[in-house]
Protein backbone atom coordinates (compact mmCIF):
# COMPACT_ATOMS: atom_id res chain seq x y z
CA UNK A 1 0.00 0.00 0.00
CA UNK A 2 2.83 2.33 1.25
CA UNK A 3 4.37 1.48 -2.50
CA UNK A 4 1.05 2.88 -4.17
CA UNK A 5 1.02 6.19 -1.98
CA UNK A 6 4.66 7.41 -1.43
CA UNK A 7 3.80 10.79 0.52
CA UNK A 8 0.99 9.07 2.60
CA UNK A 9 1.17 9.70 6.56
CA UNK A 10 2.09 6.87 8.83
CA UNK A 11 -1.11 6.39 10.01
CA UNK A 12 -4.12 7.16 8.19
CA UNK A 13 -7.87 5.90 8.77
CA UNK A 14 -7.41 2.76 7.03
CA UNK A 15 -5.29 2.20 10.49
CA UNK A 16 -7.54 3.42 12.09
CA UNK A 17 -10.69 1.56 11.23
CA UNK A 18 -8.32 -1.97 10.93
CA UNK A 19 -9.02 -2.12 7.64
CA UNK A 20 -6.75 -5.31 6.00
CA UNK A 21 -6.94 -6.02 2.40
CA UNK A 22 -6.96 -9.64 1.10
CA UNK A 23 -7.42 -9.15 -2.44
CA UNK A 24 -6.05 -5.82 -4.55
CA UNK A 25 -5.97 -5.34 -8.49
CA UNK A 26 -8.18 -3.01 -10.60
CA UNK A 27 -11.30 -5.44 -11.17
CA UNK A 28 -11.85 -6.67 -7.87
CA UNK A 29 -10.10 -5.46 -4.40
CA UNK A 30 -11.28 -7.28 -1.04
CA UNK A 31 -10.74 -6.32 2.35
CA UNK A 32 -12.15 -6.72 6.12
CA UNK A 33 -12.97 -4.86 8.77
CA UNK A 34 -13.45 -5.92 12.82
CA UNK A 35 -17.01 -4.04 14.04
CA UNK A 36 -15.79 -3.41 17.48
CA UNK A 37 -13.92 0.25 17.44
CA UNK A 38 -16.31 0.80 14.53
CA UNK A 39 -19.87 1.17 16.18
CA UNK A 40 -22.59 3.71 16.89
CA UNK A 41 -23.38 4.52 20.39
CA UNK A 42 -26.41 2.01 20.11
CA UNK A 43 -23.39 -0.73 19.54
CA UNK A 44 -24.11 -1.33 15.78
CA UNK A 45 -22.03 -0.86 13.19
CA UNK A 46 -21.32 2.84 12.20
CA UNK A 47 -23.06 3.71 8.24
CA UNK A 48 -19.53 5.93 8.20
CA UNK A 49 -17.26 2.84 9.00
CA UNK A 50 -19.19 1.21 6.07
CA UNK A 51 -18.71 3.92 3.96
CA UNK A 52 -15.01 4.06 4.57
CA UNK A 53 -14.76 0.51 4.08
CA UNK A 54 -16.44 0.84 0.61
CA UNK A 55 -14.35 3.81 -0.26
CA UNK A 56 -11.22 2.27 0.40
CA UNK A 57 -11.84 -0.85 -1.24
CA UNK A 58 -12.65 1.02 -4.44
CA UNK A 59 -10.08 3.53 -4.32
CA UNK A 60 -7.71 1.32 -4.15
CA UNK A 61 -9.04 -0.96 -7.29
CA UNK A 62 -9.72 2.67 -9.17
CA UNK A 63 -5.23 3.59 -8.37
CA UNK A 64 -4.13 0.41 -9.17
CA UNK A 65 -6.57 1.00 -12.79
CA UNK A 66 -4.85 4.87 -12.82
CA UNK A 67 -1.24 3.47 -12.18
CA UNK A 68 2.02 4.86 -11.94
CA UNK A 69 1.84 8.81 -12.30
CA UNK A 70 -2.05 9.23 -11.98
CA UNK A 71 -4.13 9.15 -9.41
CA UNK A 72 -7.75 8.26 -8.50
CA UNK A 73 -9.73 10.15 -6.31
CA UNK A 74 -13.11 9.63 -5.17
CA UNK A 75 -15.98 12.27 -6.53
CA UNK A 76 -19.44 10.30 -6.15
CA UNK A 77 -19.72 7.88 -3.00
CA UNK A 78 -23.64 6.05 -2.03
CA UNK A 79 -24.15 3.54 0.19
CA UNK A 80 -27.66 1.74 1.54
CA UNK A 81 -27.41 0.27 4.57
CA UNK A 82 -29.42 -3.42 4.84
CA UNK A 83 -28.61 -4.49 8.13
CA UNK A 84 -27.15 -3.71 11.68
CA UNK A 85 -24.09 -5.62 12.95
CA UNK A 86 -22.64 -5.73 16.87
CA UNK A 87 -19.79 -7.75 16.35
CA UNK A 88 -17.35 -10.05 14.45
CA UNK A 89 -15.97 -8.53 11.30
CA UNK A 90 -17.48 -7.32 7.87
CA UNK A 91 -15.89 -7.94 4.42
CA UNK A 92 -16.19 -6.14 1.57
CA UNK A 93 -15.26 -6.36 -2.34
CA UNK A 94 -15.65 -3.85 -4.47
CA UNK A 95 -15.98 -4.95 -7.87
CA UNK A 96 -15.09 -2.90 -11.12
CA UNK A 97 -18.46 -1.18 -12.88
CA UNK A 98 -16.55 0.90 -15.85
CA UNK A 99 -12.51 1.20 -15.98
CA UNK A 100 -12.24 4.16 -18.61
CA UNK A 101 -9.11 6.78 -19.56
CA UNK A 102 -10.39 9.61 -16.90
CA UNK A 103 -13.13 7.28 -14.62
CA UNK A 104 -13.33 4.35 -12.81
CA UNK A 105 -16.51 3.23 -10.77
CA UNK A 106 -16.96 0.16 -8.75
CA UNK A 107 -20.10 -1.59 -7.03
CA UNK A 108 -19.12 -2.51 -3.35
CA UNK A 109 -20.94 -5.18 -1.02
CA UNK A 110 -20.10 -5.05 2.34
CA UNK A 111 -21.01 -9.01 4.25
CA UNK A 112 -21.18 -9.77 7.34
CA UNK A 113 -19.73 -12.92 9.02
CA UNK A 114 -23.04 -15.39 7.85
CA UNK A 115 -22.12 -13.81 4.41
CA UNK A 116 -25.43 -11.43 4.32
CA UNK A 117 -25.11 -8.51 2.92
CA UNK A 118 -25.17 -5.30 5.08
CA UNK A 119 -24.11 -2.86 2.90
CA UNK A 120 -24.67 -1.76 -0.96
CA UNK A 121 -22.37 1.10 -1.97
CA UNK A 122 -20.77 3.12 -5.34
CA UNK A 123 -18.04 4.79 -6.09
CA UNK A 124 -16.91 6.45 -8.84
CA UNK A 125 -13.62 8.16 -9.36
CA UNK A 126 -11.71 10.65 -11.38
CA UNK A 127 -8.18 9.58 -12.49
CA UNK A 128 -6.47 12.47 -12.82
CA UNK A 129 -2.73 12.99 -14.51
Amino acid sequence: MRAMYPGAPEVTVIDKLGIEFTEISAERTAGRMPVEGNTQPAGLLHGGSSAVLAETLASVAAQVHAGAGRQAVGIDLNATHHRGVRSGTVTGVATAIHLGRTTAAYEIVISDERDRRVCTARLTCMIIG
